[in-house]
C-alpha cells in the first residue's frame, strides 16, 4: 500500500509537469521571476515573439486534460521505473585533468546533463543535481541513480547551457550552487530572470533568440529552434513567458548538437544545412507519449532528426535518470535500436557517468535489463502537421546524415 500511495504521488506529479500543454504551466508553489523592462522589450522584437507570448514554428495540439488524467491513473505499466541500482560510473575531478587526445568527449551524467569536452573547453548541458524534477523536495519524479559525478569534483566549466526552463533541465538548487564558479550561463531568451533571481549576477548571463550566438575564445554556442513550450507556474499560468532552444556547440575542429525538448518539426532541416554536420547529436528520447505528440519526439523520430541535421554519431539523453512517462523505463533505447535495426547510424548508450570519444565511438553494450517494451506500431508517436513536411525530407540525400 505505502508503495501504492507512492505511486500515485508521483504519477500525479508527473502528470502535472507533462501536462502544461493541457492545464497551462507547470506546476509551482510561488510566482517564478518574469522578464521586464529591457530583457521584455527585447522580446519584442523576436520573430518567435506573439501576443505577449513565445510560440512554435507549428502550433502544439492541445491535449485532453481528461484523457491526460485517465491515462495517468490507469497506466499499468510495471517497469517505468528501475528495481534494481543501475551501474553508474563514478566520477573524479581528476580524470578530467588531461584533455582528450582528439578534442573531443562527451560524459553522460544523466538525463539531459552532459559534460561535454570540446577543443580545450568545457560545456555542461541542463545541469540538475538534486534528487527530484520538481519544485518539491518530498514529492516528484526521483532520480533512478545518484550523480555520477558531486558538484564538488565538478571541473571548471567554461559555459553552461540551459534549453527551456522545466524542472528536469533548470534546477534551481543545482544554478545556486554553480552560480558563482560558472563564467558564462548561455540560455534561451527569458530565462535571465530565474537565475537572476537565484543570484546569478547578470554579467554572467547572455541571453538569445534562435539562431543567434556567442563566442567564447573559439567557442561558438548557437541557439536553435525547438518545438517544446516553458513555464514554471500553474497560480500565474505563465505558459511560454520564455523562450526554449536546443543547441550548437562548434569549436575550430569539432562541432555537436543538443536538442533540447523538442517534438518533430521541418526547422531540423535549416539546422543542419546552416549549422551541420555534426560530430555528435544528443537527441531527446524518452518521456514521450501519444497523449502530447507536438512535445517530446519519441525514439524513431529522434532517429529521422538525427539525420536531418547530419549527425555523425547519436546519443541519446532524457531517458533513465526520471520517470515523466507512462511508458516502461528501458523502452526508449529498445525502439531506438529496433528503428536503427539496419545499424546505419552510429549510437553511443553510455551508463550514467561514461566517457566517451564521439570521433572513435565504442562498441554497443546493453547496460539495461531485459523488460517488456511496446514497439512503434503498438503505441504510435508522431507529431502533427509533419505529413508532407518529413517526406520530403526523407528523399533528400541529406536525410541519410553524413557529409
Amino acid at each position: 500500500m505505502k508503495l501504492l500511495t507512492s505511486r500515485i504521488k508521483s504519477m500525479l506529479i508527473t502528470f502535472i509537469l507533462l501536462s502544461a500543454t493541457a492545464l497551462g504551466a507547470v506546476a509551482y508553489v510561488k510566482e517564478p521571476a518574469k522578464a521586464t523592462g529591457d530583457r521584455l522589450e527585447r522580446f519584442k522584437n523576436s520573430p518567435q515573439w506573439e501576443d505577449g507570448k513565445f510560440r512554435n514554428e507549428l502550433d502544439q495540439t492541445q491535449g485532453s486534460l481528461w484523457e491526460m488524467i485517465t491515462a495517468t491513473f490507469t497506466n499499468n505499466a510495471k517497469h517505468t521505473a528501475p528495481t534494481e541500482s543501475l551501474p553508474i560510473v563514478e566520477r573524479k575531478k581528476s580524470e578530467f585533468d588531461t584533455p582528450p587526445e582528439s578534442g573531443l568527449r562527451t560524459t553522460w551524467l544523466g538525463h539531459s546533463t552532459v559534460l561535454i569536452e570540446i577543443d580545450n573547453y568545457k560545456v555542461l548541458t541542463d545541469p540538475v543535481w538534486s534528487e527530484r524534477a520538481s519544485p518539491f523536495s518530498f514529492l516528484g519524479p526521483k532520480r533512478f541513480h545518484e550523480p555520477p559525478l558531486s558538484l564538488n569534483e565538478l571541473p571548471s566549466i567554461d559555459a553552461v547551457v540551459i534549453s527551456h526552463d522545466h524542472f528536469d533541465h533548470l534546477d534551481e538548487a543545482t544554478i545556486k550552487a554553480l552560480k558563482n564558479y560558472i563564467p558564462k550561463f548561455v540560455v534561451p531568451l527569458g530565462i535571465g530572470a530565474h537565475l537572476e533571481e537565484w543570484g546569478v549576477d547578470g554579467s554572467r548571463i547572455v541571453e538569445l533568440d534562435w539562431w543567434e550566438d556567442i563566442k567564447l575564445g573559439e567557442l561558438t554556442l548557437t541557439a536553435t529552434p525547438a518545438r517544446h513550450f516553458s513555464g514554471r507556474s500553474l497560480v500565474n499560468i505563465n505558459l511560454n513567458e520564455t523562450l526554449w532552444s536546443g543547441w550548437s556547440i562548434a569549436g575550430p575542429k569539432h562541432n555537436v548538437y543538443y536538442s533540447g525538448d523538442t517534438a518533430m518539426f521541418p526547422g531540423f532541416s535549416e539546422i543542419g544545412e546552416r549549422l551541420g554536420p555534426f560530430d555528435l547529436t544528443m537527441i531527446e528520447l524518452g518521456a514521450y507519449n501519444a497523449l502530447w505528440p507536438d512535445v517530446h519526439i519519441g525514439p524513431e523520430q529522434a532517429l529521422q532528426a538525427h539525420k536531418i541535421v547530419r549527425g555523425k554519431v547519436m546519443m541519446p539523453v532524457h531517458w533513465a535518470t526520471f520517470d515523466l512517462a507512462m511508458h516502461n523505463w528501458t523502452e526508449p533505447v529498445e525502439r531506438l535500436m529496433n528503428a536503427n535495426k539496419d545499424a546505419q547510424t552510429t549510437i553511443v548508450f553510455p551508463k550514467p557517468g561514461e566517457s566517451f570519444d564521439p570521433t572513435n565511438p565504442p562498441s554497443m553494450v546493453k547496460w539495461w535489463p531485459e523488460l517488456p517494451w511496446q514497439n512503434a506500431e503498438e503505441a504510435p508517436l508522431v507529431s502533427t502537421g509533419l505529413d508532407s513536411e518529413v517526406a520530403q525530407l526523407e528523399n533528400k540525400e541529406v536525410f541519410e546524415g553524413g557529409e
